[in-house]
């Protein structure tokens, strides 16, 4: 399929499991706007590798927008409202990220998200993502909402055991993923980003995750 033919799609629904959905490119038509979004975050709050608990340097590389951001060194993983590596605030949260999350978590059937944290993180080729719950967030009753930018990715997503039974759902280029409700903690990971391109972000890949983290 040529990418002007995939161009023309409409967006479309594909249920995961009760309270997870796959919006099918409901983010294309934003593209724009959400990377001149995420360029000026990054050079308020350039790209890291955080370090976990154990000592181990994560793959991805990640920042933060919003009044809370997520971090994690050998004290914990955490919600901060500053940035480590400055100490300054992290940079406020583009009204495209906020209007785009809220259309996503409505479009999924839990209406009135208004995220405080986004997540941005940046897949190059061999990158992965561990399987993992999203437990650091006070009010597990609001849902995640998950934008997909630039190269494919193959998505693992699970029950809320880690032995239960894993799905790979491919995301592509403006594909959203939203979970809340019984599968608010269900686990998630990444398999290794394939070398790829895209025209818009070439070999690598950007991952919105909107969280209610206060």
């Amino acid at each position: 399929m040529t990418l002007e033919l995939f161009e023309t799609e409409a967006p479309w629904r594909e249920p995961l499991a009760p309270g997870a959905v796959v919006l099918r490119r409901f983010a294309s038509g934003r593209d724009a706007a959400l990377l001149a979004a995420v360029q000026a975050v990054v050079e308020a709050a350039p790209f890291r590798h955080l370090v976990t608990p154990g000592g181990f340097r994560m793959q991805v590389a990640m920042t933060n927008c919003g009044a809370l951001g997520w971090v994690s060194d050998r004290r914990g993983y955490r919600y901060d409202a500053h940035d480590p590596d400055s100490g300054r605030p992290w940079p406020p949260m583009p009204a495209e990220f906020e209007k785009l999350a809220a259309d996503a978590a409505a479009e999924a059937g839990f209406g009135g998200f208004a995220p405080d944290a986004c997540l941005v993180n940046r897949y190059l080729p061999g990158t992965r993502l561990s399987l993992h719950q999203d437990r650091d967030e006070r009010d597990h009753g609001q849902p995640i909402v998950s934008v997909s930018l630039g190269v494919p990715a193959m998505f693992q997503f699970g029950g809320t055991r880690r032995t239960d039974r894993l799905q790979r759902v491919p995301l592509a280029h403006g594909d959203v993923v939203v979970w809340g409700g019984p599968a608010r903690l269900s686990f998630h990971g990444v398999l290794p980003l394939k070398d790829a391109q895209h025209p818009l972000l070439g070999a690598s890949r950007i991952n919105l995750t909107f969280r209610k983290a206060g």
